[in-house]
């Protein structure tokens, strides 16, 4: 009878536990902007923010997340996750290095692009004529949301 009473609290507290503190796996085909409203359809422009307990939010373009940002919102210890535009793979916003680029359309607009780092966006064609952004910039003065630090 212990044992039945300990293998469920393991199961309640499982339950219950914040889940994995990386990006969520994003569906390019279901998913829409949380901003804007569009499908979150081309995985380089993506960005989404994670938070323990709550649904993740997708954003179709990097100027979309900024928007969403900068209104007030519900307090939630979100992270920010951004596509690197080279690889497609999530990567903290907390680290990555944003550009504008002219000749890059984005899909709202924005011209904003991440990467994982400078070696990435250095390796990306696309970026070669882009402007480095701050990440104030992209995300406003407090910088992007890195799970309620």
């Amino acid at each position: 009878m212990k044992a039945a009473h300990a293998l469920l609290a393991v199961l309640c507290l499982s339950a219950c536990s914040p889940g994995p503190s990386g990006p969520a796996p994003l569906d390019t085909r279901n998913e829409s902007c949380a901003w804007c409203r569009m499908t979150v359809s081309d995985r380089r422009f993506a960005a989404q923010l994670t938070a323990p307990g709550a649904e993740p939010k997708f954003f179709d373009d990097l100027g979309c997340l900024g928007s969403w940002l900068k209104e007030p919102r519900e307090k939630a210890p979100w992270t920010a996750w951004v596509s690197d535009h080279r690889t497609r793979e999530f990567v903290p916003a907390a680290t990555a290095v944003f550009c504008r680029s002219g000749s890059v359309q984005t899909p709202m607009g924005s011209g904003l692009i991440a990467h994982r780092d400078a070696a990435s966006r250095g390796e990306d064609p696309e970026a070669r004529d882009a402007s480095p952004v701050g990440a104030e910039e992209v995300f406003g003065p407090s910088g992007p949301p890195r799970g309620g630090e």
